[in-house]
């Protein structure tokens, strides 16, 4: 299969997806030639951009401010929903510290945080 070998080919893939995109939509058939195209295109793109755009796991310290702007929580709200002192909360959400398994549990439950991330694999 075609692969795309750099960035100036890269944002010609990008710009062909657009002009297909409206080509495209759920009742296109699957051999459509526009459908097939854009399906090829997609997947060249797809393979580029794992490896020169990787997107990392997200940091625990980062889903946590997340969670916090998202529920409208403040660290004290928090720790307090948790179970844990504000100051450990500081110490997680700093990246200074490690949860507990309970706390760690808490945060799955709780705040609805996928457990990879709060064991940071």
């Amino acid at each position: 299969m075609a692969q795309i070998k750099n960035e100036a080919a890269y944002r010609v893939a990008l710009q062909r997806i657009d002009e297909l995109l409206p080509l495209v939509h759920d009742n296109t058939p699957t051999d459509d030639k526009h459908y097939l195209e854009l399906d090829m295109i997609s997947d060249m793109v797809e393979e580029y951009e794992s490896v020169h755009y990787p997107i990392q796991a997200p940091s625990l310290a980062d889903t946590l401010k997340l969670r916090m702007y998202e529920m409208g929580l403040t660290q004290a709200k928090m720790a307090e929903m948790l179970g844990i002192s504000c100051a450990r909360i500081s110490e997680i959400i700093s990246g200074k510290g490690e949860p507990s398994l309970r706390t760690g549990r808490e945060m799955c439950r709780k705040l609805n945080i996928d457990p990879s991330v709060v064991l940071g694999l």
